[in-house]
């Protein structure tokens, strides 16, 4: 006879996984910090967007347009697709998610590069699949390494493009040989959360690769150069066959009125897009110089594309004894030894009165001047 279990039992592979923490905005001792652990937007949120996030309280006793029409129209407009190949999200976290579980599941394995964004491990295991973690090359995807762990078993490859947390990018033509080299029933989801800060000539490679294959998912957000995070808003690009997967399983009411109207509202504001993106480029190579010159003490900044540094400490100079110092000088950072990074701090580059600050705490900590 079998016995019944006395209380509701998880299945096993969801008690596998370990929950994702996000950035903290508070020291040990419960200080609020200047936030640079969650690669926000430090110029905020474009003055269009915020007023249509103020006329959509409006419409709270509304549901939202379920397929977000308006958006999807826009999106294709701008990116020169066509709105029946994009479906939006509650962020790209969940298409990420519903990638994952529209293709794989129990006995499945779902690839993805060492050191890339801690919800490809969670989105293969929420859906039972096997996670593997492939080993990169200084920080980078390694496109050899990942058509080297493809099997028969593999049906999802993710790669983050720029990756988080290392910030490194793989030109188009190492994009497309990934491609090449996969099964073509092995899906490819190309997730360019920080695509809108490589460069412009770059932005629309994955689109195209989407547009002429089946087996490829593009996804973006709009919670990094559109400064929308609180709104949870992302989308997705690739063939009907995906997108019809994806609208399958995904909430019903998945982006909220005010998301939409928010969105759609950050699209038409270019200049807040190429503002940020300009700040961005010239703080982040002023922080990466800073830390070159601090490279006798130990210090290394991986090239990013992102909006963000992810600085190694390989000398006396501790990442811990870094992070500690940046709290007291009232700065929150990212630091990752549950991704195989302990001696590694992600910086979301900042203001610039922020980054004066971020370096010379740093300067001082190595004994230097700023």
């Amino acid at each position: 006879m079998t016995t019944r279990p006395q209380f509701p039992k998880p299945k096993p592979w969801i008690l596998e996984i370990h929950a994702y923490k996000p950035g903290s905005s508070q020291a040990s001792d419960g200080r609020s910090l200047v936030k640079l652990s969650a690669n926000e937007n430090p110029l905020g949120t474009s003055p269009a967007a915020l007023a249509a996030l103020a006329s959509a309280r409006a419409e709270a006793a509304t549901y939202p347009d379920p397929g977000a029409g308006a958006l999807r129209e826009a999106l294709g407009g701008l990116h020169g697709l066509d709105p029946a190949r994009i479906v939006c999200g509650t962020g790209s976290d969940e298409l990420l998610n519903l990638a994952a579980q529209g293709f794989a599941g129990p006995g499945d394995e779902v690839v993805f590069s060492r050191h890339s964004f801690a919800v490809y491990d969670i989105a293969a295991r929420r859906c039972g699949a096997t996670p593997v973690a492939v080993a990169d090359r200084d920080f980078t995807a390694d496109v050899d390494a990942l058509l080297g762990a493809i099997t028969d078993a593999t049906r999802v490859a993710f790669l983050a493009n720029p990756n988080n947390p290392t910030g490194t990018w793989l030109p188009p033509a190492e994009v497309e040989r990934l491609h090449a080299g996969l099964p073509r029933h092995v899906l490819l989801v190309i997730d360019e959360a920080y695509g809108e800060y490589v460069d412009p000539a770059h932005q629309s490679a994955a689109f195209d690769l989407a547009r002429a294959h089946d087996n490829v998912l593009v996804t973006r957000t709009f919670s990094k150069i559109h400064g929308l995070a609180a709104e949870r808003i992302g989308w997705a690009y690739g063939a009907p066959g995906l997108v019809d997967v994806l609208n399958r399983i995904r909430g019903p009411f998945n982006v909220t009125v005010s998301g939409q109207k928010a969105a759609l509202a950050a699209l038409g504001d270019r200049d807040f897009v190429e503002r940020s993106r300009v700040h961005n480029a010239a703080e982040r190579a002023r922080l990466a110089d800073a830390i070159a010159a601090l490279g006798n003490h130990g210090l290394r900044a991986v090239p990013s594309e992102a909006n963000f540094l992810l600085v190694l400490f390989e000398g006396d100079v501790t990442a811990e004894t870094a992070r500690e110092a940046l709290a007291e000088e009232g700065y929150a950072v990212r630091h990752l030894p549950g991704q195989g990074l302990p001696q590694a701090l992600r910086i979301t580059i900042g203001k610039s009165e922020d980054m004066d600050r971020v370096i010379a705490c740093l300067a001082r900590l190595c004994g230097e001047n700023a």
